[in-house]
């Protein structure tokens, strides 16, 4: 069995010689188009996005900058809307959040996943519906839930006794009534990185319906005056392609479900699925449409509600990355390049970008794997492994771990990453006192500013140390 190496996995045992999926192109120069978003193109080597080549953007915005293609994050949407018709589908604000795209959100008829009172302020401040609004979060805070509470939001996913005891205090305090949905663990393990697999017993979202905490949630939910039992909520785990999981876990949940009708004489009215699924990062990702997401969602409840003699709930899911994620690249420009020597003779490049673990944890974090394609200009040069990695001072910053480019990528150049809409640009730190790139939006052959560069005023704002 493979063991983890002390400085990390590019130091283990066969990290040189790249992961066994990973081809050379015949043309390193091609777009491998299934990882992009749905209007990128190249022309002569030059990679543009909504009409806008990326050369101009950069002169015109900077690198590195996250692009955002507002034509593939909307169609994205609406098809998810579409193919789940009779669901509600929430957008999870986690992945992705600003004003922009909670506005476009709230014209395209979705509803709106919240995790955070930064995630509830953003809405607020784009005026989206907040009937149409679901607060996550294993650790609300009291000043979250009167916010919430003060504000109408549609639904309360609530985490732990201690959650329902203050939900019902401020509900009681502020008057009205206040919807909930009782999170639950299925103890199904998806097929994902231990981080973000989320319905195992042994983490610290939701309530085991193993263990029986779920059901006495419940039980106090419907004690609680000013509390309006919804249903339950599941959620696996991201980046999952394996149905299965939602298979084992919607039977658990939906046996909570009928359970709750028999025992409690309650029938509630919905349930969320949660959401995960899973997009194309590199050539080995191959994911599921939307369309056989809902179908196949849809064929495993109507088959477990038949089977307990139930009437079916309301469906509610939750994508984000699914959404997101390809409908954004991040493009930077070369600094140096690096030939190292690897076993066997074979070389790889070792290409620096102005970026790296500050605009996209998720490799180090996840271990996570990227595409990148040479973005600025055609090359003739035959394809060369490379791994692009950041400025920072961390021998783990690393953007792309395994990557064929052209050979004679060189300072100045143009590199751009597919797939980072989800979880980049929330994720993303100051560290090394870095400034956050903008994410600038493409649509039709024009730029606009959707979140703009941080500046170092923004940086030394906070920091009072020194009077001025």
């Amino acid at each position: 069995m493979p063991t983890a190496h002390p400085s990390g996995w590019a130091h283990a045992d066969g990290a040189l010689r790249g992961p066994h999926w990973l081809r050379e192109p015949a043309d390193p120069n091609a777009l491998v188009e299934h990882l992009w978003s749905r209007t990128a193109a190249k022309t002569d080597g030059v990679l543009s996005v909504g009409g806008v080549p990326l050369p101009e953007l950069v002169r015109e915005h900077g690198s590195p900058a996250y692009v955002l293609d507002e034509d593939d994050f909307r169609a994205r949407a609406r098809a998810f809307r579409d193919a789940f018709a009779g669901y509600d589908v929430f957008y999870a604000g986690k992945a992705f959040l600003c004003t922009t795209v909670a506005r476009w959100l709230a014209e395209d008829g979705l509803s709106l996943d919240v995790c955070s009172g930064g995630e509830l302020a953003v809405a607020e401040r784009a005026g989206f519906p907040m009937d149409r609004i679901g607060f996550h979060g294993n650790n609300k805070t009291l000043g979250e839930l009167e916010r919430a509470v003060e504000l109408g939001v549609g639904r309360v996913i609530v985490d732990s006794f201690a959650e329902i005891e203050r939900l019902a205090a401020v509900t009681t305090e502020l008057g009205g009534t206040t919807g909930v949905l009782v999170r639950v663990t299925a103890g199904v393990e998806a097929h994902t990185h231990e981080y973000i697999a989320t319905a195992h017993e042994d983490q610290k979202f939701g309530f085991s319906i193993a263990g029986g905490d779920a059901l006495e949630a419940v039980r106090r939910v419907l004690g609680s005056p000013g509390l309006r039992l919804l249903g339950l909520h599941s959620h696996i785990g991201s980046q999952i392609f394996d149905t299965s999981g939602f298979e084992v876990a919607a039977r658990r949940v939906l046996a909570l479900h009928a359970r709750v009708g028999a025992e409690l004489g309650v029938e509630m009215p919905e349930m969320d699925l949660g959401g995960g699924f899973g997009i194309a990062y590199t050539t080995q990702d191959d994911p599921s449409e939307p369309e056989q997401l809902a179908q196949g969602m849809s064929e495993i409840v109507e088959h477990e509600c038949r089977a307990l003699g139930i009437a079916q709930p309301r469906l509610s899911i939750e994508p984000g990355r699914a959404i997101v994620g390809p409908s954004m690249c991040t493009v930077y420009e070369v600094g140096t390049v690096k030939e190292v020597s690897l076993d066997g003779g074979a070389r790889r490049s070792y290409v620096s970008v102005d970026g790296g673990m500050s605009d996209n944890i998720r490799t180090a974090l996840y271990d996570a794997d990227y595409s990148a394609t040479l973005a600025s200009r055609s090359s003739g040069a035959p394809a060369a492994l490379a791994r692009v990695v950041g400025k920072h001072c961390e021998a783990g910053d690393i953007v792309v771990k395994d990557e064929f480019l052209p050979g004679d990528v060189r300072p100045g150049d143009l590199v751009a990453v597919p797939g980072t809409g989800a979880y980049c640009r929330s994720m993303a730190s100051n560290y090394n006192h870095a400034l956050r790139p903008p994410v600038i939006g493409v649509r039709d052959g024009k730029t606009f500013t959707v979140l703009r560069r941080e500046t170092e005023a923004d940086l030394l704002a906070t920091d009072v140390g020194v009077s001025s």
